[in-house]
Formats: C-alpha cells, structure tokens, sequence
C-alpha cells in the first residue's frame, strides 16, 4: 500500500507532509495524511477504512525500520472529537514543528488541531521575505506562526487577533522560543471577537499588511461566505495607500473566484503557490492565499 515509504531518503529534521491523500493524487489513500515532524510521525485519517489497520501496521513496522522516528501519532479526524493516540514509541517533551529555520510548538498529545498548518509554508515565505519595517495586522492569528515569520522577516509591529486565548498563548511561546525577548515586543496579542473590537484596530491603523486567514466555517464564531464579506466592507479603514493584504481561504467548496470578487475593487498581485506536497487534483479546493493591493483611485 505504501511502499515507497520503504524508499524515502533520510527524512532530516524539516517539517513537512509527506503523503497528502486529500489531494487526490493516491488511489485508495484519500482519507490519509501523513506529516513529518521530526522526530514524530503524524498519520491522520479522515473516513474510517476497512484499510486503516493494514495502513497503521505497515507504519509501525516502517517506523522501526528508521532510526530518525521515535514516535507515531495517529489522529483519527472522523470520530468526534478528533482523538489521537501514540501507536509506536514516545513523544519528545516538547514536540515542535521546523520549517526554515523557525520552530513552532506542537500539540501532539491533544485532540484536533496541532496547532501549525504545513500548507501555509509558502505564505509564511512571503510574509518573511517582505515584512521589513512594516505594522502588520494578524487576522485570525491562531498560534501566530505567521507573525513568527513576520518579525523573523525584520517587521516593526505585529498585531496577532484570535478569539481562542489559549491559541494566542501558545503564539507568544512560539516567538519567546525564536527571539531574544526585545524582539518578542514587536508582537502583540488581542484575545477578542474581531466583529465586536473593529474600533480597537481603527485606533491602531492604518497597516502597511493585513493579513485574513480566518477557518472557513467554525461554528457560530466565523462562517466564510456570511463573515468574509463583513470584513472587506470595513477593510479600508485600515489601510494606506500602498497597504498590501494576504487573503486566504481553506474552504474546499468555495473555489477561487470567491475571493477575486470579493477582492474585485483591488488591485491583484497573484496566488501564492501551493505548498510542497500538497499538489491537489482540483487546485480549487486546496488552500487559496491571494495577494491584493489598495484600491486604485483612479
């Protein structure tokens, strides 16, 4: 089923998806995902499978076989709560995320999310490589690795917004373990609803980058087609001039043009590409980060 897993070179200490079966690329494996981070294995199943036991014993055994992988986590997305369980070895005391340079913490030993999304390496990129001088205002921060790459990139502010406290929390760890503590000020936490505290970010604005990369439907809290729109009639009280704007959307059923019309008063400056290992079959349904610059006034 997965035998060139027995071919892979030494999988090294970057983090990074190793199968993505989502995308649709691997027959029978669409359920699957597989994630490295070293030295932990992450398999995740999103359907349960008369194949799942077969997949997780030839793991375990491929496991064995590599020195490099001292754990093996299995989440199973489909049952509730998204349980996960080590099914081989131990987990280091502080599992953490490599991507460039940078780490993150990871939340191997909890249910859901892990809290660091490998499809947003190549935003992280971007960010990193144009953040210089600039305040940047963090939308839907989460654990805040955008910002991470943001002061990594020589940023002069950043804001990191989430309603979830404890995701903020473990945002600000994510930057005391990259920087010495003078640099760590540049990032600032706002544990709030973003629709209930628009003034507090009037007041601090204008920002030379916002970046939305809100979850495409979570609860009550935040659905895309409803909230997206909400957030583009207020934008331009944030913005200069020249302000940028990195737009995401992992909603597989809205496709891109769900953005270029929201974005339609924008000028665009191009998709950011898909990350490695996560070529999708149909690129409408995998991860979009638009770049969009201020409305033209002419």
């Amino acid at each position: 089923m997965l035998t060139s897993f027995g071919q892979l070179p030494s999988l090294g200490d970057e983090s990074r998806r190793l199968l993505h079966g989502r995308g649709g690329n691997f027959e029978g494996l669409e359920h699957v995902a597989i994630d490295w981070f070293a030295p932990v294995l992450l398999v995740t199943l999103y359907a349960a499978k008369e194949n799942n036991a077969e997949l997780v014993a030839e793991l375990v055994e491929f496991s064995q076989r590599r020195s490099e992988i001292t754990a093996l986590v299995l989440q199973e997305r489909h049952l509730p709560k998204g349980p996960k369980r080590i099914v081989y070895g131990e987990l280091p005391p502080e599992p953490v995320a490599t991507e460039s340079g940078l780490n993150y913490h990871l939340a191997l030993d909890r249910n859901q999310n892990h809290g660091f999304f490998l499809d947003m390496k190549p935003g992280r990129d971007w960010i990193r490589a144009n953040a210089s001088g600039k305040r940047i205002l963090n939308l839907f921060a989460y654990t805040c690795s955008l910002s991470v790459a943001a002061i990594a990139g020589g940023a002069e502010a950043v804001i990191n917004l989430d309603m979830a406290s404890r995701a903020l929390a473990t945002g600000r760890k994510n930057h005391q373990l990259n920087f010495e503590p003078d640099l760590c000020k540049r990032a600032s936490y706002l544990s709030h609803d973003l629709f209930k505290s628009w003034g507090r970010l009037v007041r601090g604005a204008p920002y030379d980058l916002i970046v939305i990369d809100p979850p495409s439907n979570q609860g009550k809290s935040f659905k895309a087609e409803k909230d997206y729109p909400k957030i583009l009639h207020r934008l331009p009280e944030l913005l200069t001039d020249d302000s940028q704007i990195l737009a995401c959307l992992n909603a597989p059923h809205l496709d891109e043009s769900f953005l270029a019309d929201l974005f339609r008063d924008y000028q665009s400056q191009g998709r950011v590409s898909c990350a490695p290992g996560f070529e999708d079959r149909y690129p409408a349904a995998a991860l979009k980060c638009f770049l969009f610059t201020t409305p033209s006034m002419t």
